[in-house]
């Protein structure tokens, strides 16, 4: 007889009164002072260039105009992302990554490369031409892409899909184009202040209406190209280590190719521009939006495959399944816990609805092979975070449950007990297969002595109708 445990048996705890050694750089409050640090030094630093090549008041405009999509864009991503929401931590991180760390490296990198580029060649021209085609989206797609990394290095547990690369990588461009377009709308201002433009013939209108009215999208369409390598990378399994580091590669340099694409449009001519917007740029556009969606409806589908074992097992009620693999259902179950039990019982039916998700995610993982070493020990954290937070959750997602299911269709209408026109009636079923009665035939397992009663007779609805006479008195 076997004795040695199924689950994995956890590390031995130090002995009373002995403390584990942590060094100083290894404790997490030290580590997320110095990123905030680093990243607060780099928002002054690029603060600093920005406004020395703007001026206080190009930058005050340029700030003002290149927030109009940071909401909308934001908004976008957090809506893909709310099947599984990241925490805000991580997005702030991403948005301040792209916002200052990416572009201070974007703008000091190019600017080197470009001044020696031309020192060396001599052709300003060609240098800014090959700077803008080739250094440039080299660089800022490698900046952009570090925030990925560092997010699928140190969140893996938030980062378990396509949808969350697509996410970090998103908002990372947001960030880092928020920062772009202050400086090339506040430079537009300038020039129109030193030639006194203004209304729709300005540069300040046209840059406006090129990057934030035609293309808001073009940084987060980038970069989300590497957010997509990255999250196929995190659903891959762990012994894959080739393809794990392949496919992010992949994704950069397709990332790479197209930043490359767009920035050399105006080398095609007058209307090359126009030309990659309306037959590159917008088709892959349509073509990465739909496939966010469309991993996002296959998320809620896998949490409706995943969670009925739970169930069985005692763990969820029967209606929870499909009440969290509907975003309607969820969200008439926050309503209705808020409702009920106040704003306290809607976040913690929201809690409940995240850690169904991530254990749906789980066990689809271990399901495919894919699930690491901490397998059981974070199966059984979900699931006893889920059994803390079930009082409030519990009839909510069962309300929720009945409120949103699909009507039964309803049946062929008969008036007076006779078929519609052209309907014909299902011949009677014949008997089953094997010993048993068939379809017609009831059974009745309540009489234990193996005495079965008689049916009852079939009777006709209505008496037989007798013949028409027309001659009868």
């Amino acid at each position: 007889m076997a004795t040695t445990s199924a689950y994995p048996i956890p590390p031995e705890a130090p002995a009373p009164g002995e403390l584990r050694r942590v060094r100083w750089w290894q404790r997490r409050a030290i580590r997320a002072a110095g990123l905030v640090i680093l990243l607060a030094l780099s928002g002054l630093v690029i603060l600093a260039l920005v406004r020395e090549q703007t001026g206080t008041e190009g930058f005050l405009v340029g700030l003002g105009l290149a927030t109009v999509p940071v909401p909308l864009l934001v908004a976008a991503f957090r809506w893909l992302d709310r099947v599984a929401p990241a925490p805000w931590r991580n997005l702030l991180f991403s948005f301040a990554w792209g916002a200052c760390a990416a572009a201070l490296i974007a703008i000091v990198a190019n600017s080197f490369a470009i001044r020696w580029i031309a020192t060396a060649t001599a052709d300003p021209t060609s240098a800014d031409t090959l700077g803008a085609t080739v250094i440039a989206p080299v660089v800022e797609e490698s900046a952009k892409a570090a925030a990925v990394l560092l997010v699928f290095l140190f969140r893996r547990r938030d980062f378990t899909g396509v949808v969350d690369g697509v996410v970090t990588a998103g908002v990372t461009a947001t960030g880092f184009a928020f920062t772009e377009n202050i400086l090339y709308l506040g430079n537009a201002f300038v020039t129109d202040q030193l030639s006194q433009d203004s209304g729709l013939a300005s540069v300040t209108a046209a840059t406006f209406f090129v990057r934030v009215v035609m293309s808001p999208f073009a940084h987060p369409l980038f970069t989300v190209l590497t957010g997509i390598g990255f999250g196929i990378a995190a659903y891959s399994a762990p012994r894959l280590r080739v393809r794990r580091v392949l496919l992010p590669l992949t994704g950069l340099l397709l990332a790479m190719g197209v930043h490359a694409l767009w920035n050399g449009s105006a080398v095609f001519g007058q209307y090359g521009f126009f030309t990659v917007y309306a037959l590159f740029m917008l088709p892959c556009f349509g073509l990465l939006t739909w496939l966010a969606i469309w991993t996002r409806q296959r998320e809620l589908r896998m949490i409706s495959a995943e969670l009925p074992v739970y169930a069985a097992a005692g763990w969820l009620t029967p209606p929870e399944p499909y009440a969290l693999g509907s975003m309607r259902a969820r969200a008439l179950a926050r309503d209705y816990a808020s409702y009920t039990w106040g704003k306290a019982a809607a976040r913690t039916v929201a809690e409940y609805e995240t850690h169904a998700t991530s254990l749906a995610f789980l066990r689809h993982r271990g399901r495919k092979g894919r699930a690491g070493a901490d397998f059981v020990a974070r199966e059984r954290e979900l699931l006893h975070r889920l059994w803390e937070r079930r009082e409030p959750a519990r009839p909510a997602l069962a309300y929720a449950a009945r409120a949103t299911a699909p009507v039964p269709p309803a049946l062929p209408y008969t008036m007076y007990g006779r078929p519609p026109y052209g309907y014909q009636a299902p011949t009677p079923y014949g008997p089953g297969p094997g010993p048993g009665p068939g379809h017609a035939q009831p059974t009745y397992a309540a009489f234990p002595y193996g005495q079965q009663p008689q049916a009852y007779p079939v009777t006709q609805p209505y008496p037989a109708a007798q013949a028409y006479n027309p001659y009868r008195t």
